[in-house]
């Protein structure tokens, strides 16, 4: 899923060409996209854009009646730009946006269709679609600690709970782990006051470094390879790779559909935390320690 850094940089590609730009014309070819009835989609039609923003991690473009489009790409769900209307858009393509300086598609791999597209009538509606989470860049720590420690969680659900924190998902959160050295299963309400400062710090580090690279690597064009895993991250992604800091395997916890990356010398002081899937079937033979899983598989 697009997040803080990657929804940044489309921002500031959308703003450049849509702001000021008239809907020419639309086109929705998957049934699921639109969410909302009322104001409809079309009624954009012959608007001009007023204004793009971040919401969380969604996309509201806005228009000059008042009106807002709110896009969240979910997990499948990506932007293109093109100059010209395709004559075959293709089956990736969810929905086509003709504005005067160009074309807006959005794409969708797979079969489960989870991008979705509201319509708020105004900014008070818009609001309501807005998670409410801290935005970490415009806050103290004060602010960032307070957040977190009003309820009880793991760090890894903290991080990536819009209500809590705005923009971050399962790719930056791991990365914003590792950084502060911290555990993933590290509970918010256990952790020391100067734990919590190498987390604010590496939170905003995390955010700040990847939004300005990501920007450079555009350099003014429109972003085509968004993906949650890049060559250049620490952690996520990297299961059996060695750790940039200290050469220890990174090691994984899965559920549902996500996974957590870890290294447990710089995170966790050496332990293993339970992947429910391996440590279900090893079971007693599951490693405790990382010493315990390198004598074991080397």
């Amino acid at each position: 899923m697009p997040e803080l850094p990657d929804i940044t940089v489309y921002t500031d590609a959308l703003t450049e060409r849509l702001t000021g730009q008239r809907l020419l014309n639309l086109r929705i070819t998957s049934p699921f996209l639109v969410r909302t009835v009322s104001p409809s989609v079309d009624a954009a039609r012959d608007l001009k854009v007023a204004e793009v923003r971040r919401l969380g991690k969604r996309i509201a473009i806005g228009f000059e009646d008042g009106t807002w489009w709110v896009i969240h790409l979910m997990i499948a769900g990506r932007l293109r730009w093109r100059d010209e209307e395709p004559r075959k858009p293709g089956r990736s393509v969810q929905a086509l946006f003709v504005f005067e300086s160009g074309v807006l598609l959005l794409t969708e791999a797979g079969k489960r269709k989870r991008a979705s597209i509201h319509v708020a009538q105004d900014e008070q509606a818009l609001n309501r679609l807005n998670p409410g989470g801290l935005e970490v860049l415009e806050c103290d720590e004060d602010a960032f600690a307070k957040a977190l420690r009003a309820s009880n969680h793991t760090l890894k659900r903290a991080l990536t709970d819009p209500r809590i924190l705005s923009g971050i998902g399962n790719a930056y959160s791991d990365e914003i782990l590792h950084r502060a050295k911290l555990s993933p299963v590290a509970m918010t309400q256990a952790l020391s006051d100067s734990e919590m400062s190498e987390l604010f710090n590496a939170t905003r580090e995390v955010l700040t470094e990847w939004t300005e690279r990501l920007q450079e690597q555009a350099k003014g064009e429109f972003p085509e390879k968004v993906t949650a895993f890049r060559p250049e991250m620490a952690v996520h992604g990297k299961f059996g790779e060695p750790c940039p800091v200290c050469d220890t395997a990174i090691q994984k916890i899965s559920y549902a559909a996500n996974e957590t990356n870890y290294c447990p010398r710089c995170q966790t002081d050496g332990k293993m935390l339970a992947d429910r899937a391996l440590s279900q079937l090893l079971k007693k033979d599951w490693p405790k320690s990382i010493d315990d899983w390198e004598e074991k598989f080397r």
